[in-house]
């Protein structure tokens, strides 16, 4: 099965997250991030909020497995969402678990995952192909600095290589992050809530989120 986690884990996958610059382009058109330096501090300031709460989520996902009750899931998802106070960031999670449910139907035919948040359907999705709670933490939390490093690249015009080179650099705090083992984490970052929601109503825009 690990080819079928690198297929379902490879940012090329067609699950929608290319729509998604993941908070890059509001930050961007208001003036907090303009070269390379400020996109590797915006995406280890993301890692060590949004992505340790998905990192966690999607563990915790993975340990449920996709065959738990319904009650369950429900329960996980309304923790996730509570996590969550921007109405724009609840809905770009909600669309991109869809997306990856689909891909997931299409790997894996008979595959049922709930209908829940985007890091609790990588979790499931990990789990069903064979993974570990572990592996399925590091991917939501790699997930959460790709796509928007992705596009600043696409925005700033940035050197691609330069970039993956940043993203290297942060390899290893995704190795290192702690798992809660008990109470789900709660980390956040307010300026990217606020972000969010100004980006939604914007006038003009080449991402979703």
């Amino acid at each position: 099965m690990d080819a079928l986690l690198l297929l379902l884990l490879d940012s090329r996958s067609p699950a929608g997250a290319h729509s998604h610059s993941s908070g890059m382009e509001p930050a961007i058109v208001h003036g907090l991030v303009h070269d390379l330096v400020d996109v590797e501090q915006f995406c280890r300031t993301r890692l060590r909020t949004a992505g340790l709460v998905a990192a966690d989520f999607a563990a915790n996902a993975c340990a449920l497995g996709p065959h738990a009750p319904t009650s369950a899931w429900h329960a996980l998802d309304a923790e996730f969402e509570a996590r969550m106070p921007s109405e724009a960031l609840r809905a770009a999670s909600r669309q991109l678990g869809k997306g990856l449910r689909r891909l997931v139907c299409a790997m894996l035919p008979g595959c049922e995952l709930p209908a829940v948040h985007h890091p609790l359907v990588l979790g499931a999705a990990v789990a069903a192909a064979g993974g570990t709670p572990d592996l399925a933490a590091r991917a939501a939390a790699l997930g959460t600095i790709t796509v928007p490093a992705s596009a600043a690249v696409r925005l700033l015009g940035l050197d691609p290589f330069a970039v993956q080179a940043m993203l290297a650099r942060l390899a290893c705090e995704i190795a290192a992050i702690p798992l809660s083992g008990g109470e789900l984490r709660a980390d956040s970052a307010p300026a990217l809530d606020l972000l969010a929601d100004l980006h939604h109503t914007a006038e003009v825009r080449l991402f979703a989120s």
